[in-house]
Formats: C-alpha cells, sequence, structure tokens
C-alpha cells in the first residue's frame, strides 16, 4: 500500500483532497527554506528517485560498508502514476502516515503525562481538542568521513642492539603508509591507532644528561647549576640535631643511634655521591627515538532542520532522534546538493546542507561523505479549557510526544530542584 508522505485536508463541500501550505520559518540551528510555498504532492513523489547510495572507488574498496544511522529511516514510499492527483479511493492513511483520531492523541498525551513526577492528568482527560495541526518537519544532514594522520616522536633508553634505521631503507611518508589492516567502517564515530614508521629509528644523545646517564642529586644538590655537583653533601641528623649525642631528664647524654654520634648524616637521595641516576634514559646516556604516525578516523556532522511555522517553538534536538522518511541518501567522494525534478524547495534546503559543510583540518582527507534528508510528521494539538489553551506536539512515527508548558504540573516547578537533589 503506497501512503503519502504529507497528510491532507479535506476543503469545500466536494471532498476535494489538496496540500496544506507549510510556513517555513528559520532559526539559529535551522535553515530558511521558504514562506507560504506550497509542498505540492509531485514534489515528494521525486523524492525517492535519488536515493540509492553510491560507494566510490577507492584503495579501502573491500571495506566500503557503512553503519546504518544512529536513527534508521522508513524509506519514502512514492505513487508511480501520472501527476493528475491521487487514484480514486486513495485515503491518506494508506501512504503511511496514519491519521490520529481524537482518543489516540488522548491516550499518547496520558501516557506521556503518567511518566511525569507530579502532573495531573485531569487536562489530558477532560480538556477538549480544539485543533489538529500537521507541521512536518525537513531534516538534513551531511557526514564527512575523514582520516587524520599526524607524526610524533616517541623515545626509549637504547639498551643496545640493531635499530631500524635509514640505512635499511628510506623513512616512508605519512601518507605513504597502507593501513588497509586498521581501516574502521565508514561513518563510525571516532576510532585512533598508532602504527611505527618503517625505517625512522634513530640514536639520539639524551638531553637531560647531556650523555653522562647520570644528574645531580635534587636533594644535596638542589640549585646547582646545569652540569654542576658537589660529593660528601652532608644533612644534619633529625634525631639529635646535630649534637651526636640524645640528652635524658636525669641530665645524663647517650650516643645517638641515628647518626652513630656524628651528629650528621649522608643524603638518603644518593648516598652523598652527588649524582643521581638519570630517569630518562635510565642511565645509558643514549635514547632510541622512532617516528609515530598517529592516525584518527572521525565523522563531522552538520545538521539543519526545517520546521513549519507550528513546530518553530520545539528544540532542534527533539526532531534529531525522531524517526521519519527518508528522501535521500546519497553517498559519494564529494556530495553534491541532491536533484528532485519537480521541488525547487527541496533542492534548495539540500543546497544550504552542502554549502554548511564541516572544515576538515589540513592534515586531514576526506574518505566519504554521506547526505540525506527526510521528512519527520509532527502534528500539533491544541486543548482548551474555558478560557485556556496549550498545545504538544507528536512527532515522528515513534509518536514522541513533547510539551513545554503543561497546564497541570502540581510541583510548581520543583521537580527539577528534587531530581538534582536526589530527593
Amino acid at each position: 500500500m503506497e501512503q503519502p508522505l504529507v497528510s491532507e485536508v479535506e476543503a469545500g463541500e466536494k471532498g476535494e483532497e489538496e496540500w496544506r501550505a507549510y510556513q517555513y520559518v528559520g532559526r539559529s540551528a535551522s535553515v530558511h527554506v521558504g514562506r507560504g510555498e506550497e509542498v505540492s504532492v509531485e514534489e515528494i513523489r521525486s523524492a525517492s528517485a535519488f536515493s540509492d547510495p553510491y560507494y566510490p572507488p577507492s584503495i579501502h574498496a573491500a571495506l566500503v560498508s557503512s553503519p546504518e544511522p544512529d536513527h534508521p529511516q522508513d524509506q519514502a514510499v512514492v505513487y508511480q502514476g501520472g501527476y493528475g492527483g491521487y487514484p480514486t479511493g486513495y485515503t491518506s492513511k494508506e501512504y503511511g502516515r496514519e491519521i490520529l483520531d481524537e482518543v489516540e492523541i488522548r491516550q499518547l498525551l496520558m501516557d506521556h503525562v503518567g511518566h511525569r513526577c507530579c502532573w495531573g492528568s485531569r487536562p489530558a482527560r477532560r480538556w477538549k481538542i480544539c485543533a489538529i495541526e500537521d507541521c512536518n518537519v525537513y531534516m538534513g544532514t551531511l557526514e564527512t568521513f575523514m582520516e587524520e594522520r599526524e607524526i610524533i616522536r616517541e623515545t626509549e633508553p637504547y639498551l643496545g642492539g640493531k635499530i631500524d634505521g635509514k640505512d635499511r631503507g628510506p623513512e616512508l611518508g605519512i601518507w605513504e603508509l597502507d593501513l588497509r589492516s586498521e581501516f574502521p567502517l565508514l561513518f563510525v564515530s571516532h576510532k585512533e591507532t598508532k602504527v611505527k614508521i618503517p625505517h625512522s629509528e634513530a640514536i639520539e644523545k639524551c638531553s637531560g644528561c647531556d650523555s653522562r646517564g647520570e644528574i645531580a642529586c635534587p636533594t644535596c644538590n638542589a640549585g646547582q647549576e646545569r652540569g654542576c655537583y658537589k660529593e660528601n653533601q652532608m644533612t644534619q641528623c633529625p634525631a639529635c640535631y646535630g649534637r651526636g649525642l640524645i640528652a635524658h631528664r636525669d641530665g645524663s647524654d647517650t650516643v645517638c643511634t641515628n647518626c652513630n654520634g656524628k651528629g650528621m648524616l649522608p643524603c638518603a637521595t644518593c648516598g652523598s655521591r652527588g649524582l643521581v641516576k638519570c630517569q630518562t634514559c635510565s642511565g645509558q646516556g643514549s635514547l632510541l627515538a622512532r617516528s609515530i604516525a598517529l592516525v584518527k578516523w572521525r565523522t563531522l556532522s552538520n545538521r539543519k532542520v526545517s520546521a513549519a511555522s507550528g513546530a518553530a517553538s520545539v528544540p532542534d534536538e527533539v526532531f534529531h532522534g525522531a524517526r521519519g522518511v527518508q528522501l535521500c541518501n546519497i553517498q559519494a567522494y564529494q556530495c553534491t546538493p541532491a536533484f528532485f525534478a519537480d521541488s525547487y524547495l527541496l533542492n534548495r534546503f539540500s543546497s544550504e546542507v552542502i554549502a554548511g559543510r564541516s572544515p576538515v583540518p589540513p592534515s586531514a582527507r576526506v574518505i566519504c561523505e554521506r547526505h540525506m534528508i527526510s521528512v519527520v510528521p509532527v502534528t500539533r494539538v491544541t486543548m482548551a479549557h474555558g478560557n485556556r489553551s496549550f498545545s504538544f506536539y507528536i512527532i515522528g512515527y515513534s509518536r514522541e510526544v513533547y510539551i513545554r508548558d503543561y497546564p497541570g504540573k502540581l510541583c510548581w516547578g520543583l521537580c527539577c530542584c528534587l531530581e538534582w537533589l536526589k530527593i
């Protein structure tokens, strides 16, 4: 059964079906698509004509499979008839968008209220449903999967033996390394690995000790100039305070056993040698240095939302996690704006998403891009009682409820505080 991507409304006594005009509004995280212009059925019908993903050839051709998006979208079902309208007997429910009746709407609201602390159910049960409005939202995403490489230098004490230096071959450039065995699935959020660059090892002098293997003792030679030290530096005995004798209450003295009567103690760190082993080179005086390629794969994501005026007050983050109908899914080395044969508005929206491409660091290269456009069904419901009213939204095919100002809150705004205090 084929079903429409936007709902229809009855107009006139003859029951003619027409598409609702959506007032698109721009906001800080959204794209301004237009104002007061209709999105026709022909525009939506052509949406999935270009949804087949394209995987460009590359050296990683055996690993081009990619994980599914965080929130998979239902594929668009497109009517294949002429452009004269829906076939006879076609109802909006047959197009995939189920029309909610008042019983279902009220039940969704009551379930949502029932999971909220201190929210009364009376408005959900008793208030009258005054208006039900469709205000679909378009989601545009451009994901840039890139590989970033940089060289870092690592050292370790050189303990002798052969090294993999330039005498064994030329040192490879960072982008000459074959990392197919490490290559992840496309569009993973993040992966990092370190790879040794062949023939990059070299023996270097330890700069910490000037290749001596020892440095001045930081305890008894603190403050000495670099490369200078003094031997036989002693410290005062803390038991006898340098006297060499321990005084007793009866007036007698005994030899201090801590310093054997000398009153001074050798340095506990170096034994008064004045030198300690260099920890950088472990006393070897030389370091084995090598170049390491630090490789990072990550996905840069740019998202834009085009919301109808009726849904302008809903935060964009709510739509990011909603399930909708995927109109376009293009994958290429560098994506270009999608082309919809009969929809100027969708073409312009796609161009805006592509124009917001995230900048790529100079040390990185783009592996692949993925461009998706989807439509998320949104129903705005207005309920009233006397001179009071409020609105809430039913979003996506999972029918998530979003409500900001519910009139039946009984906690006077203290729920957030109680939750923060874990009461």
